[in-house]
């Protein structure tokens, strides 16, 4: 990436759920600095000094950048930013009622440095979302797709075969976004949601699709091929 490329990155613009914590850090770093000079009180400046980092931090993880997926229909692009830990054959989410058909799932895991924003792996129809709750695991652990608090959702395809996404919260993580529902259509590489701090954004392919991405591949959310639905 040129350097041009990843300032950009640096300095997107906030995804909307950074609101709350930079309005609440910014404030709280003018207060203490105004206060801590004012007083002359070494607490209160250091104070600041942690909240302007902390509002700093939020600025850089709630970052959400314009991702242009591919011009070309048939394809499975990442739901996330981060790298994949695991593919596996397994049957797909019980909640959604997609079967017990085995089918392939690539497994992508997001460090607190990655971008947090979800993305629609395909063009199609939400059918179904379904909330689980669940333990604050290690998200990089495989077990983490089944113990895991997640949200799972269904997508038909205009074929009719379906892809399921499923956001799962990590060991930091507390807080799944999803800011889609039932029925709504949407294109590949469109925001459907976020998870903070940390997390694992797991895609299930229909039968038959093979993926095209392997175990510690680099994902680049809206942007990267994980499969083709027409191969």
């Amino acid at each position: 990436m040129s350097l041009i490329g990843s300032l950009r990155l640096v300095l997107s613009r906030p995804h909307r759920e950074a609101r709350p914590f930079l309005l609440a850090s910014g404030a709280a770093t003018v207060a203490a600095r105004y206060l801590g000079w004012r007083l002359n009180c070494p607490v209160l400046k250091r104070a600041g000094t942690l909240s302007g980092a902390f509002f700093g931090f939020c600025l850089y993880f709630f970052r959400d950048p314009k991702r242009v997926p591919p011009p070309r229909e048939g394809l499975v692009v990442a739901p996330a930013d981060g790298h994949i830990v695991s593919i596996q054959k397994v049957a797909p989410p019980a909640e959604l009622g997609m079967g017990d058909t085995p089918v392939w799932r690539v497994a992508t895991f997001l460090s607190v440095l990655d971008v947090h924003v979800n993305r629609m792996p395909v063009a199609g129809t939400v059918t179904r979302i379904a909330y689980h709750e669940g333990k604050f695991l290690n998200a990089s652990l495989d077990k983490a797709s089944t113990d895991n608090e997640r949200n799972a959702l269904s997508i038909t395809l205009p074929d009719g075969r379906m892809v399921a996404v499923v956001q799962i919260a990590g060991l930091v993580a507390r807080r799944i976004v999803c800011s889609v529902k039932e029925g709504d259509r949407l294109e590949a590489g469109e925001r459907f949601g976020i998870i903070r701090f940390g997390s694992r954004t797991d895609v299930y392919l229909p039968p038959g699709v093979e993926p095209l991405v392997a175990v510690g591949q680099t994902m680049v959310g809206g942007e990267t091929v994980v499969a083709q639905l027409d191969a």
